[in-house]
């Protein structure tokens, strides 16, 4: 499963999520067999080679129009802002679909 992150750094170790509008760069997470495989970095949320099937947001007052247009699945952390924390709340199902 690919995940799409918005971010505030490169820095793999110290990257948070951020808003949508605020992100300073998008991290692209590969999640397979319950571990992470790889994390790549774009500039733009759809500049990776392969389309993410989820996007997971700060909160429940993001836009995912421009997500869903790519038919990706918006998904909600309210919590948990380092990759680490992301991953293992989606692994849990502790994701929280996003609230209209």
């Amino acid at each position: 499963m690919l995940l799409l992150l918005p971010m505030d750094s490169t820095n793999q170790n110290e990257a948070r999520l951020t808003k949508v509008f605020e992100a300073k760069t998008w991290a692209q997470v590969d999640v397979d067999e319950g571990k992470i495989q790889s994390i790549k970095f774009n500039d733009a949320f759809d500049g990776f080679d392969d389309i993410s099937e989820a996007v997971v947001l700060e909160n429940d007052f993001e836009n995912p129009m421009m997500f869903m247009d790519y038919n990706m699945m918006p998904l909600v952390a309210h919590e948990q802002r380092s990759i680490e924390d992301i991953v293992e709340a989606f692994l849990f199902r502790e994701l929280h679909d996003l609230a209209y």
